[in-house]
């Protein structure tokens, strides 16, 4: 039977619901990260900021707190790149995800061919031994791999280490105001528990809706970077809501998720870089238009801070600090509301003083619309 059809403003309610977008909320960030599925992390600074444009009174060293206390952790997971999740959803999911890092053992463009002729699993236990004695920065652990690999590129042995070891990047990496590069332990040695023995991948398809639903199967493969979920979810369709989007396509949610009405008022945000709102689906017109996504995602993969005005992406934001001056730009795509601009100017001035607490002037600026 053919499920009803939810209009696209429907659908993008849903995500700004699910996303805690619709209203700043009273959670801890524990809870949020829960919550959320987990955040984009290939930089140390977006988990923050993601926080912020959606929590009450988010603070950074709450989340610091959770990298040191190791409640949280940052390891490759979804669609092969860093994420910050709890540390019960690394456990749970790095095994389902390790369908992607032996593609790109095989497929790397930069590193298969090198690797071919070694025994991956050798190299591999050679690490966790190293790892487990203490943790290496990937040039120290490169360079130990080397030294049993003579000839071999120490990228590539490191490669295959990140590749085949649930890798987790230990602090100071990903600590507010904190610099330096990644240093590396193994998630069951750093956690002090084993990967799952059992991973679930219905699960992993339930959180998935929960933060991002309603979607389809090929949503949820691009946000995972997993194929074959069709299986999975034909498993499950007893259990789940189905729906149609307007182009036909069938749609899957749980059956007490909330779907606020299309007409629900979206509040201006500033999202911050690599938001996964923006990389979470297969069709990514639910948060952002074909033509703005080109000026927001840049062709080396970075993702700009945006601005939702009216739930989509209307421009982007970025911030410079010179002389003990912090400056917000903000650039927009098409004229705002002026409504929507005044509380943007107002959120902006609130990120900057919460992201540069310590310059001595901070501006916001409005480029022309471009």
């Amino acid at each position: 039977m053919l499920g009803k059809t939810l209009s696209h403003r429907a659908l993008n309610r849903a995500t700004l619901e699910r996303q805690l977008l619709l209203r700043r909320v009273k959670m801890s960030a524990l809870e949020a990260v829960e919550h959320l599925a987990g955040l984009q992390a290939q930089a140390p600074s977006p988990p923050y900021y993601a926080l912020w444009a959606r929590l009450h009174g988010f603070r950074q060293e709450e989340l610091s707190g959770l990298l040191t206390s190791r409640e949280v952790v940052r390891i490759v997971l979804m669609r092969g790149t860093v994420h910050l999740v709890t540390a019960a959803d690394a456990l749970a999911w790095r095994p389902l995800v390790q369908v992607i890092m032996d593609r790109d053992l095989l497929s790397n463009t930069q590193h298969a061919r090198g690797i071919a002729e070694l025994d991956h699993a050798e190299v591999a236990a050679f690490a966790r031994k190293l790892l487990t004695a203490r943790p290496h920065s990937s040039a120290e652990l490169g360079a130990a791999l080397e030294e049993r690999w003579p000839g071999v590129p120490t990228s590539s042995l490191t490669h295959i280490a990140r590749g085949l070891l649930p890798l987790v990047q230990i602090p100071p990496r990903g600590l507010w105001g904190k610099s330096g590069q990644p240093t590396y332990q193994t998630a069951d040695d750093w956690l002090g528990t084993p990967l799952a023995a059992r991973p679930s991948p219905e699960r992993l398809i339930e959180r998935y809706l929960a933060a991002f639903g309603p979607a389809t199967i090929a949503d949820a493969q691009t946000w995972a970077g997993v194929t074959r979920l069709g299986e999975v979810v034909d498993g499950m369709r007893s259990r789940l809501r189905v729906f149609r989007d307007p182009d036909g396509r069938e749609l899957f949610d749980l059956p007490d998720a909330p779907l606020p009405p299309g007409d629900t008022p979206a509040p201006p945000r500033l999202l911050g870089p690599f938001d996964q709102t923006l990389l979470s689906y297969a069709t990514r017109t639910r948060m952002i238009s074909d033509e703005y996504r080109k000026r927001v995602i840049t062709q080396n993969g970075l993702v700009k801070g945006t601005v939702l005005s009216g739930g989509h992406v209307r421009g982007f934001w970025e911030i410079k600090t010179a002389r003990r001056v912090a400056a917000l730009t903000v650039t927009p795509f098409e004229r705002l509301p002026k409504r929507d601009a005044d509380a943007l100017e107002s959120a902006a001035t609130r990120l900057l003083r919460w992201a540069e607490p310590d310059a001595e002037t901070h501006e916001v600026r409005f480029d022309p619309v471009s």
